[in-house]
Formats: C-alpha cells, structure tokens, sequence
C-alpha cells in the first residue's frame, strides 16, 4: 500500500494504490497483480513498470478506461485490464520465465506533469 501527498493549488491532494507485496508463481503459469486505486481509473492511466534486481526500471504499459499501450516487445507477454466498479488495474502475464522476477510497480499518471507520480508495488518471483 502506498499514499502520495502533494501541494495543488486547492490544497494537498492524496491518493492511494494498493497492491500485493510479494507474489511467487512456478514458471510458465500466469502471474496476476491487480491494483485497486483511490482514484477513478477512468479518469486516469494507471502505469505498469518493473524492475529486475540490478537492473534499470521496464516500462510494460499503461490503461485506462479509454485505451491501453504497451511497450512493443511485451504486448504478448502482458495484458492490462480494468474494472471501473472497484478502481481496479490488472496486470496478467503469460508464459514468464525465471528471468521475469522483479518488482512490479503500479503508477498513476498524473494530467499535471509538476505533480509527483504515486505507485506502489509488488515482488514477484519464478521459481522453476
């Protein structure tokens, strides 16, 4: 769970994003992670990004009701969903291997870029 606070011009702004902490999946079966938010996932993208231990931040993709898109070479790997009755963004994975364990991060994408992005996240590991 992950609260971010920042300053707008009507006073300090909150948001919420919750997630799981640790998942662990047996390679080649499919890995969920579903984000339930404090804001209206119609209103706003929610991102995906993860980061392999050692490694730089992935981009996978963002989703709102209104559209999805993905980083090309993982279109086929993941697929974003969401459920605008709970504010809820889904990331579900197919086929991952050992070198898939990371952290995986949802993150609101804020219309206002000098507002401070919110994400939290959750570590999933392969074990073969």
């Amino acid at each position: 769970m992950f609260f971010c606070c920042g300053f707008i011009f009507s006073g300090v702004h909150c948001e919420e994003l919750t997630q799981p902490a640790s998942i662990t999946v047996q390679t080649g079966q499919p890995l969920t992670i579903s984000c339930k938010v404090s804001y209206s996932v119609g209103s706003y993208y929610t991102a995906w990004i993860r980061q392999p231990a050692g490694k730089t931040l992935e981009w996978i993709g963002m989703k709102y009701t209104g559209g999805t898109h993905h980083k090309d070479s993982l279109k086929n790997k993941f697929s974003l969903t969401v459920d605008s009755s709970s504010n809820t963004v889904t990331l579900t994975g197919q086929s991952l291997q050992t070198e898939d364990t990371a952290v995986y991060y949802c993150a609101r994408l804020h219309s206002d870029t000098n507002h401070h992005q919110t994400y939290t996240k959750t570590h999933s590991t392969f074990k073969q």
